[in-house]
């Protein structure tokens, strides 16, 4: 069957296929959530802390939808990346290498058929981060765990004072292998040892839904920083010097869902018809 979808089409096919907020769990209040004298949430409130002493990243987050302006963003911060175009906020684009600009061009013109997301495949680091679907922040004295709605996606990142390992020397992994630490209030996550473009499946190594690649030479630097009660704010520094001419850093602005909301199951393939929608299911 000829390829004759629209990305409108696409985007309208991922929708319906995807849970929103309206359709979770009951809703359960979250202890020890801080109001103000009216009882209403006061997300402006200081973050919670660990019995440690650092802040406590636990809880919900949905991306926010703010957005810089037309004046960009302020001095010295990055911009805020998008989840269809990641270098929407630089007035030149990412700084691609010739081939990636190219297999970015050609991702663009199949409509994104090819997206992880859409094939019920672990999407790319910032794609999580700016998927409309929420993800859960689980803070252990060991470990952080990032639980993903979309596609039910399960990321560690290693606090035990591990360094990351030699490039290659584990095998690929969807999520990167991340180690992370802390300086002062803002929590550095380092990751490598990526599945990328190149490598195996048209899938693999997509930034965002627009296919800007990267590949297993990405080195990943994240600084998660939770600026109050109801923000998280996380800077994203990519190092592939395979896919791109220098490294570049944008922003993710997360938000706390406080209304007691809880994630629910997503199974992207039960009755996924995304291959069927596109012409491309087995015979």
């Amino acid at each position: 069957m000829k390829r004759s979808f629209t990305a409108a089409v696409l985007v309208a096919i991922v929708a319906a296929l995807s849970p929103s907020l309206s359709a979770q769990w009951p809703l359960y209040p979250i202890p020890a959530l801080p109001k103000g004298p009216d009882g209403k949430p006061n997300l402006t409130a200081p973050p919670p802390r660990t019995a440690e002493g650092k802040p406590d990243l636990s809880g919900i987050w949905m991306r926010s939808e703010e957005t810089d302006g037309p004046n960009g963003p302020s001095a010295g911060r990055p911009p805020l990346a998008l989840f269809g175009n990641a270098g929407a906020g630089f007035k030149e684009g990412l700084p691609f290498q010739p081939w990636a600009a190219e297999l970015q061009k050609k991702r663009a013109a199949d409509h994104g058929l090819d997206n992880p997301d859409a094939l019920c495949f672990p999407q790319g680091p910032l794609q999580y981060h700016l998927d409309p679907q929420p993800r859960e922040i689980v803070q252990l004295p060991d470990r952080i765990l990032i639980i993903y709605e979309s596609n039910y996606g399960l990321r560690t990142i290693y606090m035990d004072g591990r360094v990351l390992p030699p490039q290659g020397e584990p095998q690929p992994y969807w999520y990167g292998y991340s180690v992370g630490r802390w300086e002062g209030d803002t929590l550095v996550v380092e990751s490598n040892n990526f599945r990328g473009a190149l490598i195996g499946q048209p899938a693999e190594g997509w930034l965002d839904t627009r296919g800007s690649p990267y590949t297993d030479a990405l080195r990943l630097t994240e600084r998660f920083r939770r600026v109050n009660y109801g923000q998280l704010d996380i800077e994203f520094a990519v190092d592939d010097p395979k896919a791109y001419t220098r490294p570049f850093t944008v922003r993710v602005d997360q938000r706390i869902v406080a209304d007691g909301s809880e994630m629910i199951e997503f199974v992207c393939h039960e009755n996924q018809m995304f291959l069927k929608l596109t012409g491309r299911a087995p015979r």
